[in-house]
């Protein structure tokens, strides 16, 4: 299993950026999906984006393209979430999750994700 902490959120205005961190520490071997999820107040928990620890492909939700970019520093064994434009809508908790890929289609299978961090809250005010 995986040991998941995040850090790097706060408050921002709209159109200001942010960038999230997640540590990781266990069995963190490239066939594993790390990836990012949110959830607003009264909303589900939704896929943000996601990365192949191996391959390297990364995969993210229509809503956030060209916004959010995820990226992995394998040395450090910390996945980031870098959010660019952000709006009042992205306002929510942010998470960090593994799965190993055998479980999963694509590292944008957002229902298999086995293990997850505390969380991070992001606030953007507009």
């Amino acid at each position: 299993r995986v040991q998941l902490v995040e850090s790097g959120g706060g408050s921002v205005q709209a159109g200001g950026s942010l960038r999230l961190s997640c540590a990781a520490s266990g069995n963190t071997d490239s066939s594993y999906c790390l990836g990012w999820f949110r959830q607003a107040p009264g909303k589900e928990r939704d896929g943000v984006a996601g990365v192949h620890v191996g391959r390297g492909t990364v995969d993210y939700a229509d809503s956030v393209k060209g916004r959010f970019t995820i990226s992995l520093d394998s040395a450090k064994n910390t996945l980031y979430l870098e959010m660019n434009s952000l709006k009042p809508d992205d306002t929510a908790m942010y998470y960090c999750a593994a799965v190993p890929a055998t479980y999963a289609a694509t590292c944008r299978d957002w229902s298999v994700y086995l293990d997850w961090g505390q969380g991070t809250q992001v606030t953007v005010s507009s």
